[in-house]
């Protein structure tokens, strides 16, 4: 926003408020003050009404430069500045919230790593990023960033490329198997063959398709100038069928006057703050009134699933012992060998013994083996934790896997050499996610789910919801086509996500919305934020969005009717131009405060949504 905006804002408002009380003096009627505040503020409209005009667009600056114009020569300086008033104060505000840089996109490539440690004759070097090639062969630290896409050629660890694919639980990595810049390597090292660097990694790609997108991305035309523009054709074809007729100049400016387009004008912005503001108090930022009136329009929703619906990151949902074992048992050995990791499943099964209140005591040694799990001794006995390779050397295994189910077997804990059972883990779904799903549903909306993760848990999470449509292992572009595709056959989507992942499918979608806790590239892409991380927030927005729209649609009706009604009986003389610009105020009075319905009322507090995962049952436990 401008100082010259401001300036102008306050002139016309001071001059409105002593043009209605009188205060000001009047030569032959004539409102000296009102009439320099009138065409000061106003420029910028007449100026954008000129070159519309010249465009040949007709919109809502013209029906009001025509109003405007008209009150002025009947002087009714009061209507023309609160007119004013109320147009200058929306496209302030609109301003201050919109044309905000994207910062982040522009420095996000200075996030990566800028030097990486290089195998070369023998040695391993630091070079600088710039100097790295590829078919060079790069040596990952544990806890480092992976500066490159390339393929693992030595070494085992996991890696959490949440960034990259949305995958909640970190990935094993072994000889052969691809990463990608960006990512974070966790216990082991790593001995990876660049492919690609830059602005060429699936990293740098998600950067330019976020860029591509805010350069493509149509413009959304603002209703009210949809609105307006009916209402331009209609008052000026009235005038000119009233002096053709009449040959009456006062019949035809009472005509102007009266099929002004200001109860559209005045009332859709304020309803569009109204609803801006009624959004800021449930915990929703919108960046802009194009981006409300566009959500009133949404008829599809596509979410994002890790730290979207769910936490996004792994939790012990289930733990399943062997024939004769107690479940805290189980427990409690996992939790004594994840003692001294930092791995997110250890945290996990740490999170389970708390909530359980068993004793977790540090083991006597501990070693983590990369793609297999944690071998520890404790009181002189080896524990095991970790996949069926790990715990290959327990008598009868294959036996005694019979017992458990499939999505028991990631983690298996074994105890001198006996399989004690095995931990299901997944990402948990927020616990308002089912409830907000179903209110955007019974909105009449479609809801699909996106998410990098697998099939099998995509699937899960689509049939907790109750949602047809899900796409499964999508890379960030993969996203992007979906959000794309389902443009092209006409659908308005509202694109909800939080990752960096994200970022090219929020810029794309005709409104982008997301999350509190997302990234900071998330949220500069995103036309709207959630303070929280509340889904509910988001189908109250799109409620409110809705009802905004209904407001602005039944002022419009309201106008053509008055205007139709207030033309007629202008062309026949019935109405002055004084009369004219009474039925006009009257008028978009009534609309004015019909749109300030949406205004918040004071008082409510502020829903920041911060939630907390609820633990699943300990039934299983106990």
């Amino acid at each position: 926003m401008e100082f010259a905006d401001l300036l102008r804002f306050t002139l016309v408002g001071f001059a409105a408020a002593l043009s209605w009380t009188g205060i000001t003096p009047r030569f032959d009627g004539i409102d000296p003050l009102a009439l320099v505040a009138a065409f000061v503020g106003g420029y910028p409209v007449f100026r954008e009404a000129m070159d519309n005009l010249v465009a040949r667009r007709m919109t809502m600056e013209l029906s009001m430069t025509l109003a405007l114009a008209a009150a002025l020569a009947i002087k009714e300086f009061t209507t023309a500045l609160f007119i004013l008033f109320f147009v200058l104060g929306a496209e302030m505000l609109e301003h201050l919230t919109v044309g905000r840089g994207r910062k982040a996109i522009q420095n996000l490539l200075d996030l990566l790593p800028q030097t990486a440690l290089v195998r070369r004759d023998g040695h391993i070097q630091e070079l600088p990023i710039a100097q790295v090639q590829a078919g060079d062969v790069v040596v990952i630290r544990p806890a480092a960033e992976i500066p490159v896409d390339g393929a693992v050629v030595a070494g085992r660890s996991t890696v959490d490329q949440a960034s990259i694919t949305g995958e909640s639980v970190p990935v094993e990595k072994m000889p052969g198997a691809a990463v990608f810049a960006g990512t974070t390597n966790h216990a082991g090292v790593l001995e990876v063959r660049a492919e690609r660097l830059g602005r060429d990694t699936v990293f740098g790609r998600i950067i330019e398709a976020v860029e591509k997108a805010e350069r493509s991305r149509a413009p959304i035309q603002k209703l009210a100038d949809r609105l307006a523009a009916w209402l331009v054709y209609l008052a000026l074809a009235s005038a000119l069928v009233t002096l053709a007729v009449t040959h009456n100049v006062r019949s035809t400016i009472a005509v102007v006057i009266v099929a002004g387009a200001c109860g559209v004008a005045a009332g859709t912005p304020l309803a569009v703050l109204g609803a801006i503001g009624r959004a800021a108090r449930g915990g929703a930022i919108v960046k802009g009134g194009r981006y409300m009136e566009a959500l009133g329009t949404i008829d599809t929703v596509v979410l994002d699933k890790t730290g979207t619906l769910t936490f996004g990151e792994p939790y012990v949902v289930e733990v399943v012992p062997c024939p004769g074992v107690n479940p805290r048992t189980v427990v409690e050995m996992a939790a004594i060998a994840e003692r001294p990791s930092e791995h997110p499943l250890a945290r996990a099964i740490l999170k389970k013994a708390g909530q359980l209140r068993s004793p977790v005591r540090e083991p006597e040694t501990f070693e983590y083996l990369p793609g297999k799990g944690v071998r520890c001794s404790s009181n002189g006995e080896e524990i095991l934790v970790g996949n069926a390779q790990l715990l290959s050397g327990v008598e009868d295994l294959e036996w005694q896997l019979r017992t458990l189910p499939d999505e028991a077997r990631d983690i298996l804990v074994a105890h001198r050499g006996r399989l004690l059972g095995g931990l299901r883990v997944e990402d948990v779904l927020r616990p308002e996610a089912v409830e907000a799903v179903a209110r955007i549903r019974s909105m009449g909306m479609d809801v699909v789910l996106l998410t990098g993760d697998r099939a099998r848990v995509a699937e899960k999470v689509a049939r907790q919801l109750a949602v047809q449509g899900f796409g499964a292992e999508l890379l960030p572009e993969q996203k992007l086509e979906w959000v794309e595709k389902l443009m092209r056959s006409g659908k308005r989507v509202a694109m909800v996500g939080d990752g960096i992942n994200d970022a090219p499918a929020l810029a794309q979608a005709t409104v982008g919305i997301a999350m509190g806790s997302g990234t900071d590239l998330a949220r500069q892409s995103a036309n709207v934020l959630l303070l929280g991380n509340n889904l509910l927030d988001f189908a109250d927005l799109l409620n409110t969005a809705r009802r905004a729209r209904r407001i602005i649609l039944f002022n419009f009706g309201g106008t053509v009717a008055v205007d139709a009604a207030g033309v007629f009986l202008a062309a026949i003389g019935v109405l002055s131009p004084l009369l004219a610009a009474v039925v006009h105020v009257t008028s978009e009075l009534t609309f004015i405060l019909n749109s300030a319905r949406l205004i918040p009322s004071r008082g409510r507090k502020l829903d920041t949504g911060v939630s907390f995962p609820v633990q699943p049952s300990a039934a299983a436990a106990d």
